[in-house]
């Protein structure tokens, strides 16, 4: 609803905004000529008075403004949270669904092997730091699921719920009915928990994960899922505790508190990397296939300006200096040496454990923008990562 309120007040005071920022967005819309024939296109006259023709720029100046602003406004959200959407300490258990919402499935992926009887269904941004990381977990274990893709400006496809960010996963319970994971690291645990004891049921394991509200350290009241990190087990031996499960946690915990808010502000670094990455994002999600071309040319051109100027903001926030790539080589360096003392190819050993796959997804993220090509030159990444791209397709069912 964020999208659709302030594209309201853009329409409403789009002739009073004159920001520096607007500027800056026609200006580079003008450097991009050859991607704007759709826009010029509805932009031109075709005949009539000029009023008319006045009325209708203003118009749609109108609403680039208002998509604009919904946009920052979501993506900001996305990354910074909503204060007031708990009270303090206030508990909130999963929803449950009767049914699937009417929404087009965007594809499934279908592993003849899967075994675990479960029914998912991944409402996603293709290129979601955090999307990617379900995605590799699904893809490793083998799972067969389907996929959603929602437009990451209007986000229709997840309107029927009321959290607005990805990813959200359903996953059909015992009774039918339909439960609503809405954390990245929550999905993970729950069916991890799942796939290691499957007398359990998903609609009871998430009961283990509620959201609860707290102030944080700056003092703002915020959310967050008890427990997302540890896997929920009915065998008392599974559940001891040990090192090894302990340093999976930590790194899991790194992933997200750390090294995805490093994502952001390298991608987007500059306008024309925005662009390029939002070019690289429109193809592998075949956004062409699945939205009308000007939902297409939204989702890029105001997307591409919107997270530019957020990645400005996430990168003050999160104490990084001008030379955003330097932390992002460390964190890759810190991971690569982390598996490196290992001696083994992953840090689970032999094989890939949940920080493998953490840490996996949330670099894949990027892996076709110049911020990913750089981490390759500049950094030990690159051979754990080709390593654990070969373990997860080798396992990935048949897309279809």
């Amino acid at each position: 609803m964020a999208t659709y309120r302030l594209g309201i007040v853009g329409r409403t005071f789009a002739a009073r905004l004159s920001s520096q920022a607007g500027r800056n967005f026609t200006h580079h819309l003008r450097e991009q000529q050859p991607r704007l024939s759709l826009i010029r296109c509805y932009a031109s006259p075709a005949g009539g008075s000029s009023a008319p023709q006045s009325s209708f720029r203003l118009a749609l100046k109108a609403m680039a403004v208002g998509a604009l602003l919904g946009t920052g406004w979501s993506g900001y959200t996305y990354f910074k949270g909503d204060a007031g959407d708990h009270m303090i300490h206030e508990k909130t258990e999963p929803t449950f669904l009767n049914r699937l919402p009417d929404v087009k499935i965007t594809r499934k992926v279908v592993n003849p092997k899967d075994d675990s009887g479960l029914e998912l269904v991944l409402f996603q941004f293709q290129t979601c730091p955090f999307c990617c990381k379900v995605r590799s977990f699904l893809d490793y274990s083998g799972l067969s699921y389907s996929v959603v893709e929602v437009d990451a400006v209007l986000r229709q496809g997840i309107k029927w719920s009321d959290t607005k960010k990805v990813p959200i996963m359903l996953a059909r319970t015992k009774s039918g009915r339909y439960v609503q994971l809405t954390d990245s690291s929550m999905i993970v645990s729950v069916l991890s928990s799942y796939l290691r004891d499957k007398q359990q049921d998903v609609g009871e394991l998430a009961k283990y994960y509620p959201s609860i509200s707290y102030v944080n350290d700056a003092g703002r009241k915020t959310n967050d899922i008890m427990n997302k990190y540890f896997l929920m087990l009915q065998d008392a031996k599974r559940q001891e505790k040990n090192d090894a499960q302990d340093e999976e946690r930590k790194w899991r915990t790194w992933a997200d508190d750390h090294l995805v808010h490093l994502i952001s502000p390298n991608v987007y670094r500059t306008k024309d990397e925005a662009f390029e990455t939002f070019e690289w994002f429109s193809d592998v999600g075949e956004w062409g296939v699945h939205f009308p071309k000007w939902e297409r040319d939204l989702m890029v051109y105001v997307g591409a300006v919107a997270m530019w100027a957020i990645a400005k903001r996430l990168k003050k926030r999160h104490q990084l200096t001008d030379d955003v790539r330097s932390h992002i080589y460390d964190a890759c360096d810190k991971w690569a040496v982390a598996v490196e003392k290992k001696k083994t190819p992953f840090l689970g050993g032999k094989q890939p454990n949940l920080a493998d796959l953490a840490v996996f997804g949330v670099l894949s993220s990027m892996e076709g923008c110049q911020a990913f090509k750089d981490c390759l030159d500049n950094s030990k990444i690159g051979g754990w990562f080709y390593e654990m791209k070969k373990e997860v397709m080798s396992h990935r069912g048949q897309v279809v």
